[in-house]
């Protein structure tokens, strides 16, 4: 029987524990109960846990009980990039090092970061903070697409439901995948889910304002994506040779026009997915990408799933 401890600190956001609570304390089934694990929830010390969530809650156990957990999970807490306290940092560190399996979720990415657990190591947090991230911890290899990244004996989750994500999927590492798929279908939710988060991740690049002297045949490009067929359809917009084109572009945008346009017909495919049930294949011919087949690789690189899968999880 696998010990988890998830450890809540002052500002704890409750839907991260949640998730550990979900997969590790309550099972399928009419005993309620988890198949496998045996989990409790500590603070720094006994007694109540502030959350940003307009309630309190109440622990019964301080960071002594990190010392017996063989999994100790770190939800996020709302002000991510607060250090915690040295004592907390130690512990944590203590427990990394005697063997424990050090699981974090959402922005509780910081806090292990913070006690030197994720360095050198491969790791993800919310979009959303993922810029802080970086400038905060360089030695960490950030992953900002992914919904969990498992490094063995650290792993770590995207924001809010990526943390049952990466639960059900430490259920289903330790107790297999029938475990896993029985506490999925309790939890209604998917066993696994299909790409990461970078699905989820607004992109900037489908506004209307565009940098520069190029702005309004960038706007033209946007609008008009079949009637750009190349490179060449831009830099005659534009009035200029291909060659003063695509150096005065790389100059203003920071990217070649090419990779330029096949983005902004991506951005342009996602929002008629998320908008319209319009078959993937007029998907692809209404923005200039000649074959369903390279829409899917383009939706892929900027968001690690498919056509189908893109519109499912996106739907609106």
């Amino acid at each position: 029987m696998k010990q988890v401890v998830a450890l809540a600190l002052d500002g704890v956001m409750t839907y991260d524990l949640a998730c550990a609570v979900q997969a590790f304390r309550h099972g399928p089934g009419k005993t309620g109960e988890a198949v496998g694990f045996e989990m409790r929830t500590c603070g720094v010390r006994p007694g109540p846990v502030w959350t940003p969530n307009g309630f309190e809650l109440r622990v019964d156990e301080g960071l002594e009980a990190l010392t017996s957990a063989d999994i100790v999970v770190v939800p996020g807490i709302g002000l991510p990039t607060l250090p915690p306290a040295d004592e907390v940092l130690d512990a944590l560190r203590v427990a990394s090092a005697r063997g424990a399996t050090m699981v974090s979720i959402c922005v509780g990415a910081f806090i292990l970061a913070r006690a030197g657990l994720l360095d050198g190591r491969p790791a993800t947090t919310h979009w959303a903070y993922c810029d802080e991230f970086a400038e905060l911890f360089p030695a960490v290899k950030l992953d900002p697409a992914a919904l969990y990244v498992d490094d063995g004996d650290v792993l770590t989750s995207a924001g809010l439901s990526a943390g049952m994500d990466l639960c059900l999927h430490i259920v289903r590492r330790e107790l297999g995948a029938g475990v896993a798929a029985d506490l999925a279908r309790w939890n209604v939710t998917p066993p696994h889910r299909e790409g990461g988060q970078a699905q989820y991740i607004p992109d900037a690049l489908g506004g209307n304002d565009f940098p520069g002297a190029l702005a309004a045949t960038m706007a033209w490009a946007a609008a008009n994506p079949t009637a750009v067929s190349d490179v060449s359809a831009l830099a005659g917009h534009a009035l200029m040779s291909e060659r003063t084109f695509i150096r005065r572009f790389k100059a203003e945008v920071g990217t070649t026009p090419r990779r330029w346009l096949e983005a902004q017909r991506t951005v342009r495919a996602r929002e008629l997915l998320e908008t319209t049930e319009l078959p993937v294949e007029v998907v692809a011919a209404q923005f200039g990408f000649g074959s369903v087949t390279a829409l899917r690789v383009h939706l892929r690189a900027a968001t690690g799933t498919t056509p189908a899968g893109y519109r499912r999880s996106l739907r609106r």
